[in-house]
């Protein structure tokens, strides 16, 4: 690799000078020019460059799963075991998911839906797009206090098709995110749709719209967010690949940044392993082709 350093750094440095801060002799170095790289050294150097454009491409988030499916859809073919070898050697890696703590709050006197739902995420179990939807809240913290996020998903496409920030935990954010979704899809009347048992969603005003739209109500068992783990997965991958590394100064900010990642980033490009590594949007246009 110092060789390789070497030469890629001819034009802005001497020769000279690099073969003896690298230890390497003159000699040897135009030796290797003259030989070239192996096939092997050729193929990995290469490898290690896609690898980078793909990584970067992914706001560095990307693992060696996601990695070599992005290389696949280039063209590319090698293992996964390839990859993961090349990333290890360049340093190159995914980011780590961390806990964080729910928002909700059930303890309220509004009515509670049965969960009808039963944890039947799989995308093949739902078979198409507006057939169920699922919702939740989580926050984000800026230096002006919580910035709250309502989000509701499509489980048959993992897109999420509406959300809402406030300032506020109240039924307000999540209608509005609910009146999004309904804006955008105009859902047939069937729709399930799944939240967790938050006074938020059971609160009057959410369920008449719910009911007014035809939608039936599921709702998750007392204290168990694997009820909804898919939104769930989502704030976690949100706050993964975005949140976590941030410091929001002011609540608008974080809401440009979220924005962003939601519509321009997850919704259009992300690969999804559930959705065979498409992203939502790219999955929904094949399944309506």
């Amino acid at each position: 690799m110092r060789c390789v350093f070497i030469r890629d750094h001819a034009v802005e440095f001497p020769i000279t000078i690099m073969c003896r801060v690298l230890e390497v002799s003159r000699a040897g170095y135009y030796a290797w020019r003259r030989r070239g790289l192996s096939e092997r050294s050729w193929l990995n150097e290469w490898l290690a460059a896609e690898i980078k454009v793909i990584h970067e491409a992914s706001r560095q988030t990307y693992g060696s799963p996601r990695v070599h499916e992005a290389l696949k859809a280039r063209g590319t073919r090698c293992s996964r075991k390839r990859v993961a070898r090349v990333m290890r050697s360049e340093g190159i890696h995914g980011r780590k998911r961390r806990r964080f703590r729910a928002t909700t709050n059930s303890r309220h006197p509004n009515p509670i839906a049965e969960n009808m739902l039963e944890r039947a995420f799989a995308v093949s179990a739902i078979g198409s797009a507006n057939r169920v939807w699922a919702a939740d809240i989580t926050y984000v913290p800026t230096w002006e206090g919580w910035l709250y996020l309502a989000v509701v998903l499509d489980l048959g496409s993992r897109r999420v098709v509406g959300w809402s920030m406030r300032h506020t935990l109240d039924t307000g954010l999540v209608l509005d995110a609910l009146e999004m979704a309904l804006a955008e899809r105009r859902p047939p009347h069937g729709l399930m749709h799944h939240s967790d048992r938050g006074s938020q969603y059971a609160s009057h005003e959410y369920r008449q719209v719910l009911a007014e739209r035809g939608i039936s109500c599921s709702m998750s068992r007392k204290g168990d967010c694997w009820d909804n783990a898919v939104v769930e997965s989502f704030f976690a991958t949100l706050k993964t690949e975005l949140v976590h590394d941030r410091s929001y100064r002011t609540r608008e900010e974080a809401r440009r940044e979220i924005f962003e990642y939601i519509e321009v980033w997850y919704n259009r490009k992300r690969l999804h392993s559930s959705l065979g590594y498409f992203s939502p949007e790219k999955y929904e246009s094949r399944q309506v082709a």
